[in-house]
């Protein structure tokens, strides 16, 4: 069964490098299993604690956190072959403090935390690499981290807005491009009122500014 997923494993980053025949060996040495969930459903709860790193392999799943009252803001979205929880997992001790949500139905592979930083008896070839590679995920999670708070530093939901739909174009080096998000989880995002997004979505289009259908957007040169 974990056989038909390693094409998808071989082109991660937690497995780049490392030969088909050698991942298939190490998903028993690491205890690797493999979980559906419907839409909707919670993966991970806030408080919980956390000894497995997961990775996505058909599906997507929103990382969230939830006040007191239960409103939502959305951190990211884990598309396949990406992880997470992998923070938490390191720090057995440390409750988590977000939530995973399957935002479709989904295929979930874990990985025991404890048999990925612990070189087994068997001392697999790439184990070193795998680590390598874990820090590697890690780091770049931080950065993306990093990006939305850029966004979220920005004072009016027009900056915020605009700060965040010019990162994306320029993550696509094409001034029109598709969004991972709808309008409601758009405005989880940037922590911002639904309908006062759309309001300001509707005027940066009389401006000239943006061109949007649904989450496909395209920016215009203009006075901002």
């Amino acid at each position: 069964m974990m056989n038909r997923y390693i094409p998808l494993l071989q082109n991660t980053k937690m497995f780049s490098g490392i030969d088909p025949q050698e991942i298939d060996a190490m998903l028993s040495c690491l205890s690797a299993k493999i979980q559906k969930y419907d839409k909707g459903s919670y993966i991970i709860r806030t408080g919980e604690p956390v000894d497995a790193l997961g990775m996505v392999l058909s599906g997507s799943v929103l990382i969230i956190k939830e006040d007191f009252w239960g409103n939502r803001s959305i951190i990211s979205e884990i598309l396949p072959g990406t992880i997470f929880a992998e923070a938490y997992a390191c720090l057995p001790d440390m409750p988590i403090e977000a939530s995973a949500v399957a935002d479709s139905d989904a295929e979930i592979m874990f990985f025991d935390i404890r048999r990925i930083l612990t070189v087994c008896t068997s001392a697999c070839t790439f184990h070193t690499r795998l680590i390598q590679n874990l820090l590697a995920a890690i780091s770049a999670k931080n950065v993306a981290l990093t990006k939305k708070m850029e966004h979220l530093t920005r004072r009016t939901i027009r900056e915020r807005l605009l700060s965040y739909l010019s990162a994306e174009s320029l993550k696509y080096g094409c001034s029109t491009f598709e969004i991972p998000f709808n309008r409601q989880q758009l405005a989880d995002y940037l922590s911002v009122d639904r309908s006062a997004l759309s309001n300001e979505i509707s005027k940066l289009q009389a401006e000239g500014i943006i061109v949007c259908k649904k989450n496909r957007f395209s920016m215009h040169k203009g006075k901002v």
